[in-house]
């Protein structure tokens, strides 16, 4: 890998930059980011003033037309064969209301446990995680299912210990059908045995679901070209916490991988977009998707994940060409990144992958099944390890100088084969229930 004067001097001091731990510091000083909120609008006051510190060029805002959701009162009461009171915290877009009902196991809550449960008429009790020999059932697809069943309700049990209820959209940016919370993992232990005994509750959520505006934060670097890397990570984060890893670590990684890129001299434009929304919907990287001229992004870099753990993870979205450069990254500077090349539609790079332009999702990975502290209180920022993210940001410049060299081709997405890699990796059936499955596939 060839680097010139500046770009190698920008990635030496990537090494020892202060600036992300400061970034870090303040963003989780503000509090929730909660999508639409006056906590998102001041962390992207804080984007926008790093932007321009860093020197890039057209900083400016992006408003858009965005839901928002407002947590209020929640309880979970067993009203037999006890009556004790239990703590909980309404999941996003869960709509005001009151269930009662038998609660109903269904393990780790993946399509095949909830169709093989009656869950008519009752507040169906799921798990966070998934059984290591199966692919990731993600919280929309086991509360969409549960709700297609005839769920009464729904109760998210988070599988890490510690007291951490876990909060997380029920949907992509409209109200739920029907009521659900999330509940700590020692407060499921209790649900799930009272559930094998005929256990009965009560269930009250106190919410609203309003019209708001948010905005994404946009800059560029490098020639005007028709053509351009689009790199995204979003910024909000959910209100219980200080979202320091989920996505103050990506949104740092954006800032540190620009400083690096600001000193370089890339071929083609490298535009960056810090959205808001991602949590409630990827609506900003919805109304990002929809006002770009898709024809000219060569690839679009999603940073949601990086810089949380040491080892990065690049998620290719069936794209060879981002993952060929994934793969030369890695081996030219010694630096190992796991190669996963299957699809989701789960974090901001789907508004564009679904329209067919290459993705690179740079993640990172603990080694733990599951979100770990993320969507919890416990996503604060003692949690964060900065050298992760001065180290991925150096990692993902580098990436998107190799994207945006003219020699490097990316074609894009074929339609029928990203659709064939979803029902392959088996999505179809849970991307149906969570509403999320495309209307043109058929």
């Amino acid at each position: 890998m060839d680097l010139d004067d500046d770009i190698a001097a920008a990635v030496g001091r990537a090494w020892t930059d202060t600036t992300p731990w400061e970034f870090i510091t303040d963003l989780t000083a503000l509090g929730g980011r909660m999508g639409a909120s006056e906590g998102e609008a001041r962390a992207a006051d804080l984007v926008a003033a790093a932007f321009e510190e860093i020197g890039l060029d057209r900083v400016r805002r992006q408003p858009f037309d965005a839901t928002e959701w407002r947590r209020g009162e929640t309880t979970l009461r067993l009203t037999a064969p006890a009556d004790r009171t239990f703590d909980a915290i309404a999941l996003p877009y869960s709509p005001a209301g009151e269930a009662s009902g038998e609660l109903v196991d269904v393990g780790y809550g993946t399509p095949a446990e909830i169709d093989e449960t009656d869950v008519d008429g009752k507040i169906a009790v799921a798990s966070t995680t998934t059984p290591g020999d199966s692919r990731f059932v993600h919280r929309m697809e086991k509360f969409g299912t549960a709700a297609e069943a005839g769920a009464e309700a729904f109760v998210f049990v988070n599988h890490v210990p510690g007291q951490l209820p876990p909060t997380g959209s029920l949907t992509f940016g409209e109200e739920a059908a029907i009521p659900a919370v999330g509940v700590s993992a020692e407060t499921g232990a209790w649900l799930t045995e009272y559930a094998s005994e005929g256990g009965e509750a009560d269930l009250s959520v106190d919410a609203e679901t309003v019209q708001g505006e948010s905005q994404n934060v946009l800059a560029r670097t490098g020639p005007e070209t028709d053509e351009s890397v689009l790199v995204v990570a979003h910024y909000d984060g959910h209100d219980i916490a200080e979202g320091a890893l989920d996505n103050g670590c990506g949104i740092a990684t954006l800032l540190a991988t620009a400083r690096v890129l600001a000193a370089a001299d890339p071929d083609i434009g490298v535009r960056f977009a810090a959205v808001g929304c991602e949590e409630t919907g990827l609506l900003g990287s919805e109304h990002l998707a929809a006002t770009t001229d898709l024809d000219g992004v060569k690839a679009v870099v999603n940073l949601d994940g990086a810089g949380r753990f040491r080892d990065l993870v690049a998620m290719t979205h069936t794209s060879e060409a981002t993952a060929g450069v994934a793969d030369r990254v890695s081996d030219e500077t010694r630096h190992p990144i796991e190669v996963r090349e299957e699809p989701h539609p789960f974090s901001d790079q789907w508004p564009f992958v679904r329209r067919g332009v290459p993705a690179l999702q740079l993640h990172s990975d603990s080694g733990e099944r599951g979100r770990g502290w993320g969507h919890t209180h416990a996503d604060t920022r003692d949690k964060v390890d900065d050298r992760c993210i001065r180290e991925h940001g150096a990692l993902a410049a580098l990436s998107i100088r190799e994207l945006a060299d003219e020699s490097t081709e990316v074609p894009s997405l074929d339609e029928y084969e990203l659709e064939a890699a979803f029902r392959e990796a088996d999505f179809e059936p849970g991307m149906k229930a969570a509403g999320l499955w495309p209307e043109d596939w058929a």
